[in-house]
């Protein structure tokens, strides 16, 4: 995961966010769904809106999918994530004060956590669930009316590990009567389609050969070589390393929101 602990885009979302919480900009989305988006780097998109500014990205195609699944009814989605985020950093920093507690008119709340919170909570299975439980807690506290839904991560790392956090999740939500959206497995059929489809790369430039760095220089960022899909892999496919960041390129994102909305259109629609 990330270990950058903020980014470009968060410290932008989060100057907006308060700014429209001190100037009353959130009233423009009244009478819309609000729907927020809880999580670390594989839900915050950090890297494609770099390499791809305008998107559509995660929150906005959210939007349009719930459009064209039937939903008349507007919406509005809140990407709160942060790479390289787990539970215990969101809350004891005070970010979860700063961006999520005191949003209005909260409708609906996706969270996914878990890859950080294993590799860095101590204590990852006796910790994690009762962080998980604190946040929850704070949330129906500060969103009483919103519908909490936890979510399962992506496969990121091996199949063990993804195991172990989502049927941690399970079990959160089990104790705390919460719904499962569950992403594994519609993302693991996805990569059935091709490994390394649904993930950018991201390859430090020191480790390119000089003959072709030529290639990549316009690709260039904090030192890394950064192409969202397969474009140069035929050129760099052959470097250790080069499919080694599992993160969600653009193609990622859009199955987790296609399976999010797919989920979500039928509630909304009763």
């Amino acid at each position: 995961m990330e270990s950058r602990s903020y980014s470009f885009w968060t410290i932008f979302c989060n100057l907006i966010f308060a700014f429209s919480l001190s100037t009353g900009v959130f009233a423009e989305f009244e009478g819309k769904t609000q729907i927020l988006l809880i999580g670390d780097s594989t839900a915050e998109g950090s890297i494609p809106r770099v390499l791809k500014p305008e998107g559509p990205h995660l929150e906005t195609m959210m939007e349009l999918l719930l459009t064209a699944n039937g939903v008349t009814k507007p919406s509005h989605v809140i990407n709160t994530a942060q790479s390289g985020e787990f539970i215990r950093r969101f809350l004891d920093t005070g970010r979860y004060a700063k961006v999520a507690a005191d949003l209005p008119g909260i409708d609906w709340i996706f969270i996914r956590y878990g890859l950080n919170d294993r590799a860095k909570r101590e204590n990852f299975a006796e910790n994690f669930p009762k962080d998980f439980k604190e946040l929850i807690n704070l949330l129906r506290k500060d969103h009483p009316a919103a519908q909490i839904v936890l979510m399962t991560v992506i496969p990121f790392s091996n199949e063990e590990a993804t195991k172990e956090i989502n049927d941690l999740v399970r079990t959160v939500a089990t104790e705390e009567k919460l719904e499962v959206l569950d992403l594994e497995p519609r993302y693991s059929a996805e990569l059935e389609k091709g490994p390394n489809m649904l993930n950018y790369r991201r390859f430090p430039l020191e480790k390119v050969p000089n003959e072709l760095k030529p290639l990549v220089e316009s690709r260039v960022h904090n030192g890394s070589v950064l192409v969202m899909d397969n474009e140069l892999d035929a050129v760099l496919g052959h470097l250790p390393g080069w499919f080694s960041d599992r993160h969600p390129n653009l193609a990622g994102y859009n199955v987790i929101a296609d399976e999010t909305i797919k989920w979500l259109a039928p509630k909304l629609k009763k």
